[in-house]
């Protein structure tokens, strides 16, 4: 057999077993290896992977257990002929359309692709000076905890919660955690038939606007905004209302008289981080009653107040079941896990269950059981201190950096939170920025794609430093000063 059919690719994060094993069973399952010849010996093989003999052996004998390989005494290791039974021969694919193809295009009914969207590097731990949003510093997460918890989770014990078809239901440890351990800590108080669990937030918005609106329906949104959102309801209807917003957030006016849903982000508006006081809340409220609309909260960073006194959702103040509340874990455990819940009226968290059902049925049994135990064992609200910590010095770095570097350039957010919202001179296109300092190792988001309106200002980009070390922060700032220095304007 040919020795150039092995090759390992040598990757972080798994065994060099693992690893020799994933390249064999690829090997032997598309038929690269004849079942009539035998595998190199473990010696051979060790001397064309390079690695000891030993790691050889074990692999082999594990494809024997799992009825990959099969061992001949004084012969070798052979594939098993009764591995690839059941299997389609499959045909080459062909590289051309015929000219009966369907023509996609004339097809679709929405274009998601054209929308534009937030974009990040996939390997943007390679960057020295990475001041991107929504990605977790993995140092500070407590990956034994986690670990342990995922181990009690899979366990023999519990195996009925996660290998089962849960149908339309949620695991009622994790809906029994956030009924009492997370909102309560935002003054909400729910009932288990008024919570939902959902793929994260993004998840939960898509089943609102799936159950609730249409083309005839009227939005109300935040200029600047969450782009996700803006997306994902645009898909449903043209009627987006864009109020801009001031210091206090959404403004409330008259231009709230004939919309259907009012889209708001009160505690830490996405992205500019201004938090809307209590009288304006009220007043919101208040519109919403007389002008019969409803609120939909996305409370995305509910968890990262460390700089003011606990600020209580907005949907503590309804009294009228007007307030649906959207929450997830993707700030505080990590975005990876796509664990997110809905909290509403049972009416609505009903038909939102059934909708979901017809959709992706539950999230994985085995996360939902991981991150109750999570915290139920207080692993979470560990880290949620440890958390307010390192983000409050990192917010003061930053803070002092912008005032050094580039004075009233940016407001401090009074709630805290994982980022600044910062203005550039007028001259600066943040794009063109965002690619400059990129090459120079500095990774930053352009303002431009959060708002929604026609000719937005170009001039802004957000700072997030949750995932970049507290002593990188003055270098990169002062690096990024550097480089718009040298902007063309």
């Amino acid at each position: 057999m040919r020795d150039s059919l092995f090759h390992l690719r040598r990757v972080e994060n798994a065994s060099l077993q693992s690893q020799i094993r994933e390249m064999l069973v690829s090997a032997i399952l598309e038929g690269r290896i004849p079942s009539g010849e035998p595998l190199p010996s473990s010696r051979r093989m060790a001397q064309i992977l390079g690695v000891s003999r030993n790691t050889i052996v074990l692999t082999y004998q594990g494809l024997v257990d799992d009825g990959y390989l099969t061992s001949r005494e004084r012969s070798g290791f052979y594939v098993d002929p009764t591995i690839l039974d059941g299997r389609a021969l499959s045909a080459p694919r062909a590289d051309t359309q015929t000219a009966d193809a369907p023509a996609w295009h004339g097809r679709f009914r929405v274009r998601p692709t054209l929308q534009h969207n937030i974009e990040k590097p996939l390997d943007w731990r390679a960057y020295p000076y990475p001041f991107i949003y929504g990605q977790v510093d993995q140092d500070l997460f407590p990956i034994s905890a986690w670990r342990e918890c995922s181990r009690q989770a899979l366990g023999r014990k519990g195996m009925d919660a996660w290998t089962s078809d849960a149908r339309e239901n949620d695991d009622p440890m994790l809906v029994e955690q956030i009924r009492t351990r997370l909102l309560p800590r935002r003054g909400i108080y729910a009932n288990s038939d008024e919570i939902l669990i959902t793929l994260g937030a993004q998840n939960a918005l898509y089943i609102l606007a799936s159950l609730l609106m249409t083309t005839e329906t009227t939005v109300a949104m935040e200029e600047p905004g969450y782009p996700d959102a803006r997306n994902i309801i645009s898909l449903k209807t043209g009627r987006i209302k864009l109020l801009p917003v001031d210091e206090r957030g959404l403004p409330v006016d008259s231009r709230l008289q004939d919309v259907d849903y009012a889209y708001v982000t009160p505690s830490h508006q996405f992205p500019t981080t201004a938090t809307m006081p209590l009288d304006r809340r009220q007043a919101l409220l208040e519109q919403a009653a007389a002008n019969d609309f409803v609120v939909i909260e996305d409370d995305y960073e509910a968890e990262t107040n460390y700089v003011s006194d606990p600020t209580p959702a907005l949907k503590t103040l309804d009294v009228d079941g007007r307030v649906i509340y959207v929450g997830s874990f993707s700030k505080t455990l990590f975005p990876g896990l796509r664990l997110g819940y809905l909290v509403g009226p049972a009416e609505l968290i009903s038909e939102a269950r059934a909708l979901r059902r017809l959709m992706l049925r539950h999230a994985p049994n085995n996360n939902q059981r991981t991150a109750a135990l999570f915290l139920s064992l207080g692993h979470h609200d560990t880290l949620v201190h440890r958390l307010h910590r390192v983000y409050r010095q990192r917010w003061q770095e930053l803070g002092n950096a912008l005032q050094h570097h580039f004075p009233d350039s940016a407001r401090m957010p009074t709630f805290g939170g994982t980022s600044i919202w910062f203005r550039a001179d007028p001259r600066i296109d943040a794009d063109e920025l965002a690619l400059a300092a990129e090459a120079k190792g500095l990774l930053i988001e352009p303002g431009t794609v959060h708002f929604g309106g026609e000719n937005p200002p170009r001039n802004y980009l957000r700072l997030g430093f949750s995932s970049i070390p507290t002593d990188r922060i003055e270098p990169g700032i002062e690096k990024l000063a550097e480089i718009i220095a040298r902007q063309p304007g």
